[in-house]
């Protein structure tokens, strides 16, 4: 069930907003980055201020947690995240204004022997934990490392808006590390916070590294299509294939 929600999600986004996926190639300098070096392995829930990963004075705070307010546990992993570990199958809305969980596992800085750039900031159990992330002023664009992948299409990055609306989706595409990343395509900074979790079976688990987020002027879009728009062409075209043939 999951698995189809993760697909309707990347197609459609919501009613007013899709995305564009990022390259970490997109991001420029003045972009904001954190690598989870900044503070000691074995920090739980890490707060940041500007001050900490760099920022300009006006960047904004960033903290993490294991989920947002209004999700949950999956009662029922086996139907909501086939194949996908229990501890990461997390199901739900977040709740309006977007805040995150002070009661969901905790999210913690630890070492990663499968990471190029170790530390990550992995969900609990470690590597098979959600991981929530929220921005104190709305983002245009966010992206991170995500890793060590097993399996193709089995851990997502979503982003919400302040309400708690969805924005859109994209999941990994390749196995071993990988960049996620994704902006609004529309050009208007909404992306209060982003969610990683398993949407399939991920022998490996993941976590995050080098997350950056920005404004319109710290990331230069490259992409022609949104996403959805994208995936929908394609869609589209093997219908129109497929009537041909039969």
């Amino acid at each position: 069930m999951k698995r189809l929600l993760l697909s309707t999600l990347l197609l459609c986004g919501t009613a007013n907003a899709g995305i564009v996926t990022l390259s970490e190639t997109n991001f420029n300098a003045s972009a904001g980055q954190i690598t989870f070096s900044e503070f000691a392995v074995g920090t739980v829930n890490p707060f940041y201020t500007a001050a900490d990963y760099g920022g300009a004075a006006d960047a904004p705070d960033v903290s993490f947690d294991g989920w947002f307010m209004g999700q949950s546990l999956s009662l029922d992993p086996a139907t909501d995240c086939p194949g996908a570990s229990a501890t990461a199958c997390i199901v739900g809305m977040p709740d309006s204004p977007l805040m995150l969980d002070p009661s969901a596992p905790d999210t913690a800085i630890v070492s990663d022997g499968a990471n190029p750039t170790s530390p990550v900031l992995s969900g609990t159990p470690t590597f098979n934990g959600g991981i929530a992330v929220l921005f104190s002023t709305d983002q245009f664009g966010v992206g991170f490392d995500g890793g060590f992948f097993d399996a193709v299409g089995s851990t997502a990055i979503t982003a919400f808006a302040r309400d708690g609306s969805l924005i859109g989706s994209v999941a990994n595409t390749i196995t071993g590390i990988e960049f996620l990343g994704l902006a609004t395509d529309d050009n208007t900074a909404s992306i209060a916070g982003v969610f990683l979790d398993l949407v399939g079976a991920e022998p490996a688990g993941f976590a995050i590294d080098n997350i950056r987020f920005g404004q319109v002027g710290d990331i230069d879009v490259s992409v022609p299509l949104p996403h959805s728009f994208s995936l929908m062409l394609i869609a589209l075209g093997g219908l129109f294939v497929a009537r041909r043939k039969k």
